[in-house]
């Protein structure tokens, strides 16, 4: 069994991208990242942080805009409209969730495709599944198992690739980015009725529910690649994946920590989402 190891791979990006964003400074375009936080949600103010971070280390500039939870889904339009047209922008994140009476869909409607740095809108999602080629910013997490699978030179050609969960954030991306890499994929949800008999199947298996332990021994085959997107928090506080780690590492043959797994990779693409859309926005190949 080998670890997928996220953060040695996020960590190599995020060197790489440095380099990126100093050469791009030397062409007086400076990366910028502006991010909107509504309310103050523990696990929000955890990922913003890493996100900041990861910001600070590549030279990408940031600047956070807080609302109060009261806030209207039309105060946070007008924000986005006039971040949209804002020169020195080139990167615009909603932090998920926002408070209810906030209409999602049409807030992230609102991003300017070509700022979408988390690629949630129609259009980047849309264009996703026309080929690898136009996945130019693809969702974070996604895009981040696929870069860690290719640094581990692991070619999803012709697996049988199984993904539980159909968010739009997570499942439905990962599911196209794999179909697009000559992958079978099925796409298993809480709706899906005997879960087992879809796992047993998988050579690569992906899981993102937030349900500790959902999978478990039994449940995989020997040498299946596990690649674990949940987070869930212990009753000692520590992070743990969807996956009884202890036991499925035993059959996997590559298997992802959490954490230290996923999370590091989609923090790393959200930078070079950043910097992609930077150098497009600049006409810069």
């Amino acid at each position: 069994m080998e670890l997928l190891d996220g953060r040695k791979v996020a960590d190599e990006l995020l060197d790489t991208l440095k380099i990126e964003v100093e050469s791009l400074q030397q062409k007086n375009i400076s990366p910028k990242l502006v991010v909107i936080l509504v309310g103050d949600n523990a696990a929000s103010l955890s990922y913003i942080k890493q996100k900041r971070k990861a910001c600070e280390r590549t030279g990408i500039l940031w600047e956070q805009i807080n609302y109060e939870e009261s806030v209207t889904t039309e105060e946070l339009i007008g924000k986005i409209e006039e971040l949209n047209k804002r020169d020195d922008v080139h990167g615009i994140l909603v932090q998920l969730p926002i408070p209810q009476q906030i209409f999602v869909p049409d807030v992230l409607k609102a991003i300017e495709p070509k700022k979408d740095v988390d690629g949630f809108t129609a259009y980047n999602i849309g264009k996703m599944f026309l080929s690898p080629d136009f996945e130019d910013l693809p969702p974070c997490t996604p895009a981040g198992v696929i870069k860690m699978l290719d640094y581990y030179k692991i070619n999803v050609e012709g697996m049988d690739a199984v993904i539980v969960g159909a968010s739009n954030i997570v499942g439905k991306p990962l599911t196209t980015m794999l179909l697009n890499r000559g992958a079978t994929t099925t796409t298993c949800h809480i709706k899906t009725k005997d879960l087992k008999s879809h796992t047993l199947r998988a050579d690569l298996l992906c899981v993102a529910v937030g349900k500790r332990n959902l999978i478990t021994e039994d449940m995989v085959k020997e040498g299946v690649i596990v690649v674990d997107i949940g987070t869930n928090r212990k009753e000692d506080g520590k992070l743990c994946g969807d996956t009884d780690f202890e036991n499925v590492s035993k059959k996997a043959s590559y298997i992802t920590p959490v954490p230290g797994g996923v999370g590091p990779m989609t923090v790393a693409c959200l930078m070079e989402n950043t910097v992609k859309a930077a150098k497009r926005l600049n006409q810069i190949n």
